[in-house]
């Protein structure tokens, strides 16, 4: 592998000087993190994703970074972080890679984040620090083959069979499926109330088929969850929380946190973009100098200015709970949009190079037309805006 080529150069954009607003605490987190993203990830996510494969070696270190569950409470292994600190290192771990993001992002969000706030104190103690450290992995089951941006609509089921619930069903495009130790599964009880409850690998009829063929996240694990009469004991069902307000609150971490993934993909474009129009020679000047390539980067960074000043104020409310879901639903689709269409104008800008490995940026635009589509569609968190500004819901 000519690791020369891959070397990471990346510097972070900050034109309105927003280092100004993070405590001393934040800056040492990301800067640790983003350490680690250039030793453990840069050198070889192109080669992964090429391969399809995802780098489960990274599992122990995205552990020991604090990337799972940095809200989480440190008496259930967390690191009992704000949600600035969590934005930050989804950042930076995006920037990188969208699909490393979203191994963490499904870890921290939609696995820890239901067992600390709806489980039981044993489901807590039982698989929080596991998860925390990586020596567990999770995922989430909610949206089935039929049932996408309507997850109301889901037939996956449970039957109380006295001791012990029957699931039945099967849920898909489930990141780190293939691989998870232990799933987060919501499904209907037999009232029509959605249920939570944790579902353990090694249950007789639970299996993770793989799905392959990806053009996107090809360094992430997705799959598939089915299940055939698994046995689910009492005891990992989520007690007290029913209907969809479960399995929601859950999506507004991870939507929240994808939020500033999106942003430190876009940043890693334009980061690569500008050093790019520095160095390329073309009509005997670099090509940064003429004026069609300045209004590129320069809407690019605006852009990535005002996504700055988005997440972190949301940031800032979340960690005072005082974040609505709208407000997320906001941060989340606008970072997306702006990500890929500076991943489009960037690849535009290296010419044949933009399509190479050399360069992150058509691994980023690739990753990113996932990351528009999961945990809420551009057009679903428009509706969601339109809903809350208008008083009128479009969805029915």
């Amino acid at each position: 592998m000519n690791t020369s080529a891959k070397k990471d150069l990346y510097e972070a954009p900050d034109y309105y000087l927003l280092d100004e607003l993070l405590s001393e605490e934040h800056k040492l987190i990301r800067q640790s993190v983003r350490d680690w993203v250039k030793k453990e990830i840069s050198p070889i996510i192109e080669d992964y994703a090429q391969k399809a494969e995802f780098p489960k070696h990274l599992i122990k270190g995205l552990g020991e970074i604090g990337a799972f569950g940095p809200t989480i409470p440190v008496e259930y292994g967390g690191a009992g972080l704000d949600y600035t600190a969590y934005g930050i290192i989804m950042q930076e771990l995006e920037r990188g890679d969208s699909g490393i993001r979203s191994t963490a992002s499904v870890q921290g969000s939609l696995v820890m984040y239901p067992i600390y706030a709806y489980g039981t104190e044993d489901q807590r103690k039982k698989y929080l620090p596991k998860l925390a450290t990586g020596e567990l992995m999770g995922c989430f089951g909610l949206t089935e083959p039929d049932h996408g941006s309507n997850p109301g609509g889901m037939v996956t089921n449970i039957k109380d069979m006295g001791d012990h619930y029957l699931l039945n069903g099967a849920k898909m495009w489930i990141s780190n499926a293939p691989f998870a130790d232990i799933a987060v599964v919501w499904a209907k009880d037999e009232e029509g109330k959605i249920r939570g409850m944790v579902v353990e690998r090694g249950m007789e009829g639970f299996s993770t088929p793989e799905t392959h063929g990806k053009w996107s996240l090809r360094a992430s694990a997705t799959g598939e969850l089915v299940f055939d009469n698994v046995k689910v004991p009492k005891e990992n069902i989520f007690p007290d929380i029913k209907g969809l307000k479960g399995p929601l609150g859950c999506l507004n971490q991870a939507r929240y946190g994808i939020a500033w993934g999106a942003l430190g993909a876009a940043m890693d474009c334009y980061d690569t973009a500008l050093r790019y129009s520095k160095e390329r020679i073309q009509f005997g000047k670099p090509i940064g100098g003429f004026q069609l390539q300045q209004k590129k980067l320069a809407e690019m960074i605006t852009e990535i200015t005002k996504g700055q000043l988005l997440v972190w104020r949301l940031g800032t409310l979340k960690s005072e709970n005082r974040a609505t879901a709208e407000q997320i639903s906001m941060a989340k689709r606008n970072s997306v949009e702006i990500a890929l269409d500076i991943a489009r104008n960037a690849r535009q800008m290296l010419g044949g190079m933009g399509i190479t490995g050399e360069y992150s940026i058509m691994r980023h635009m690739m990753n990113l037309e996932s990351v528009v589509t999961y945990e809420g569609t551009h057009d679903v968190h428009l509706l969601i805006t339109g809903m809350d500004v208008t008083g009128l819901n479009a969805f029915k």
